[in-house]
């Protein structure tokens, strides 16, 4: 059954995400961790919020775009093609997944520096992977740390700050097996996390910190305690404001198990503690004129759910864009805010425009027709 699962291409064994098939038409029926002993150069200085003024009274231009996965060469090439964005307030906020390799996270995020004005950048789980680095990292805190370090050298931003007038929010955050509250798929043989998550076997944290459990979720989101008071000046001056993670905030933005090849990938893309944060800077209710990007599953979206808009632009992998299942090419990336407002939603978006028409049923099991065929039942 294994062999049939990866051999499908729904999940490679060497790329830890999934994909599933386009839906049909949408008109069809705190806890506090010491950094100490983790790495001994993991460290964050707080400074004040940056407030820049529009250049020549140009108003900010956001774009956002995430899972880049610049270890392909097809990626690299679309990266360097990318016209450039500079003159102004032309901004790029990078959710995520840039490289596997520091070199290549270096290359491409100097490319990037180079093409747009300013660059933001939150960390996903591929840029912390450590099997084919040649540096001998203590462990993924420690290549953390080289990562940021390299960011500020090159001058790309990994704190809040404020851009003409926009409220710019990068925020930490790790998945873990208890965001998932939907009922489970069962009757069939589905693939162990460790077999079908290569973060198992290739991220190495300290001994307190465990992949898939609260503590290394926690433990991120603990990351954002130092910028606390950069939220606050923000929220204080801006009207608009943009936050970015790699991983999902709400398990509404990714496609019922019965969608998925792989039914239990809920359980390693998302956080409760990072919508907690969401909701601790917009209210409970959302805030008007604000949004949240994110990445990780590569499954484009864009959707308001309690005041707040979500939205991904991912690149993805090579394989899934010529299957125009996930990602995108030409129009990324995306242009989130231009002219002082929000632009029009992304679209298409083959899952949130089903969900925007067609309930979310998460106690339904039967497997989609798409789905089904790659299992046998027990």
């Amino acid at each position: 059954m294994a062999r049939s699962f990866f051999s499908s291409g729904a999940l490679s064994p060497a790329l830890a995400l999934t994909s599933a098939s386009p839906p049909p038409h949408p008109n069809s029926s705190t806890v506090s961790i010491s950094t100490q002993s983790h790495s001994t150069r993991l460290h964050f200085t707080t400074r004040p919020a940056l407030e820049t003024p529009a250049i020549n009274g140009a108003a900010a231009r956001v774009y956002v775009v995430s899972d880049l996965h610049t270890d392909y060469p097809e990626n690299m090439s679309w990266l360097k093609s990318l016209p450039y964005h500079n003159g102004g307030q032309n901004v790029l906020l990078v959710a995520g997944d840039v490289a596997e390799t520091y070199q290549n996270f270096l290359e491409s995020m100097s490319i990037l520096r180079d093409k747009f004005d300013r660059v933001f950048f939150v960390p996903g789980n591929h840029d912390l992977w450590l099997r084919r680095d040649k540096i001998d990292y203590l462990g993924s805190l420690d290549k953390l740390d080289k990562l940021l370090d390299a960011c500020q050298k090159l001058g790309v931003e990994t704190k809040p700050s404020i851009v003409g007038g926009l409220g710019i929010i990068p925020l930490y955050s790790w998945y873990h097996e208890s965001f998932d509250e939907e009922r489970d798929i069962t009757g069939i043989r589905i693939p162990s996390l460790a077999m079908a998550c290569k973060d198992y076997h290739v991220c190495r944290w300290p001994d307190e910190l465990k992949n898939g459990e609260t503590s290394l979720a926690l433990y991120f989101d603990s990351l954002n305690d130092e910028n606390s008071g950069l939220v606050e000046d923000i929220l204080k001056k801006c009207t608009h404001i943009i936050s970015f993670s790699h991983f999902v905030p709400r398990q509404e933005l990714c496609p019922e198990k019965r969608m998925l090849f792989y039914p239990n990938l809920p359980k390693v893309i998302g956080s409760k503690y990072l919508e907690k944060r969401i909701r601790a800077i917009y209210g409970t209710e959302g805030r008007q004129s604000t949004c949240h990007v994110f990445g990780h599953t590569h499954f484009c979206w864009d959707a308001v759910h309690d005041g707040i808009r979500y939205v991904q632009a991912p690149l993805a992998y090579p394989r899934e864009r010529k299957r125009r299942m996930n990602g995108g090419e030409d129009w990324l990336p995306f242009c989130i805010y231009s002219s002082g407002d929000f632009t029009e939603r992304l679209s298409p978006c083959y899952w949130s425009d089903y969900y925007s028409v067609n309930p979310r049923t998460p106690d339904v099991t039967q497997l989609a027709p798409w789905v089904a065929r790659f299992y046998s039942k027990v």
